[in-house]
């Protein structure tokens, strides 16, 4: 199930260019263009779920591909022993922007904690 209007359904379908770092059967993971920290990649299912909640309930399993695919992401990155950060934001109120399940990855240096 993809959604021919979603960026993030372009990208995974190689419609729309984005700088890819990780693949596979499950999920795809790029280059945030507006990164929060010196690594910032957002890995999203292949499949369209429009937030975390609605690919929880459809599909627990994905979730943790993308959490695996996460972790492929940080070691390929280098962040795999000095650490990353995983984020899903869940609605506007959360700053959700596009309505595509995605996991953000941030590391490359120390994170601070910041809550708006």
């Amino acid at each position: 199930m993809t959604d021919p209007d979603c960026l993030f359904c372009r990208i995974v379908a190689g419609a729309v260019p984005a700088t890819i770092v990780y693949s596979d059967a499950d999920v795809v993971a790029f280059r945030d263009i507006n990164p929060h920290a010196p690594v910032h990649v957002l890995v999203v299912p292949r499949l369209h779920y429009a937030d975390a909640a609605a690919l929880a309930a459809a599909d627990p399993a994905l979730v943790g591909a993308m959490v695996s695919g996460a972790r492929s992401v940080a070691a390929g990155e280098g962040v795999e022993k000095s650490g990353y950060r995983l984020i899903f934001n869940t609605g506007p109120d959360a700053g959700q922007t596009v309505f595509h399940a995605h996991l953000h990855l941030l590391g490359g240096g120390p994170l601070r904690l910041t809550m708006a």
